[in-house]
């Protein structure tokens, strides 16, 4: 047990170096090979952040923790809006200027809609895994697209600031190779020690893909909206979370699907998908709503928590992660 539990920690703790490192080295390349600044911004830095989701999800997925797998993609879903947006905007109001990202949120709410319905008949199977990367790919090309036509967009000169510009590409091509080593590695570590844990403590992979793991891979999304919002670069924030669900939700869930295609437990449909989906919609209504002054306020931040801590605490009594602990003890 002591000996998971510390793999779990050095896994969490290495995935959010590598991923920084890897997202570092991705986009000072992709900047001195002349990607433009939303390309960078939008796309390589989007899927950059997402890419410890997906390692873990692939991974999980490989050694047949289907749960695990789901669970961090909706989980790193949900625990980036009520979590990672609420502890932002309690800190720093955040504002939406950028007309891609108020188009990007309906977007991200027909592609968990999508979801929903694919998994309907309680599968994840081969097709399904082919939809959400056929998908992914769209996405992907529409995001190409909307780079080239969204010059002079409040995102461009909030992205301007932030990718490396002074970078060599031998040390830009270095930081990369050893992110994704560590990547893979931590990712690796992580699940080994998740799944352990949880074998121990008699719950669910699923319960601990929602929680531990979820909360562990989002922790890139956490550092690059925090430090955003403190440099005024609210739609920074803001984009990192959107960006990433929909990598989650497109790339992520998909990996079961591709690598081990069976059932999803019941409460993914019941209890988990529903509660993303009313987080989603409360977040399009503060974000793109009626009112003039698009922000996300500090009380609005505070209800994001509130509704967090609500849904993990119901989850692991639900769970009888709780009363295994305490019989544990």
């Amino acid at each position: 047990m002591l000996l998971s539990t510390l793999a779990l920690i050095l896994g969490l703790v290495l995935l959010v170096w590598s991923a920084d490192r890897f997202v570092i080295g991705a986009s000072a390349t992709a900047s001195i090979l002349g990607v433009s600044t939303l390309v960078v911004g939008i796309l390589v830095v989007g899927i950059g952040t997402s890419a410890p989701e997906m390692l873990v999800s692939a991974i999980a997925a490989a050694d047949g923790q289907t749960g695990l797998s789901v669970g961090n993609a909706l989980g790193s879903n949900i625990t980036n809006i009520a979590l990672i947006l609420g502890i932002t905007a309690v800190l720093i109001p955040l504002k939406v200027q950028s007309r891609l990202i108020t188009r990007e949120i309906p977007l991200l709410i027909l592609v968990m809609l999508l979801g929903y319905f694919l998994l309907q008949d309680g599968q994840l199977d081969l097709v399904d895994g082919l939809i959400l990367v056929a998908g992914f790919a769209g996405v992907v090309i529409r995001q190409l697209w909307e780079a080239k036509h969204g010059k002079g967009d409040a995102l461009e000169a909030e992205l301007e600031n932030e990718i490396p510009k002074d970078m060599p590409l031998k040390t830009a091509l270095m930081w990369l190779a050893i992110g994704f080593v560590l990547l893979i590695a931590s990712a690796r570590l992580l699940v080994w020690g998740a799944v352990d844990i949880a074998q121990y403590f008699g719950i669910s992979d699923l319960v601990i893909g929602l929680t531990v793991v979820a909360i562990g891979t989002s922790l890139p999304e956490l550092a690059a909206s925090v430090a955003a919002a403190r440099k005024n670069e609210h739609d920074i924030a803001i984009g990192n979370v959107v960006g990433s669900n929909l990598f989650n939700l497109l790339g992520v869930m998909a990996m079961p699907g591709l690598l081990a295609p069976g059932a999803v437990d019941a409460e993914v449909l019941n209890r988990d998908y529903p509660i993303m989906l009313v987080l989603t919609l409360l977040f399009f209504l503060v974000a793109c709503g009626p009112r003039k002054d698009r922000r996300i306020t500090r009380l609005e931040g505070a209800g994001l928590l509130v509704f967090y801590f609500v849904y993990l605490g119901y989850l692991l009594v639900d769970s009888g992660a709780v009363g295994a602990a305490i019989a544990v003890s």
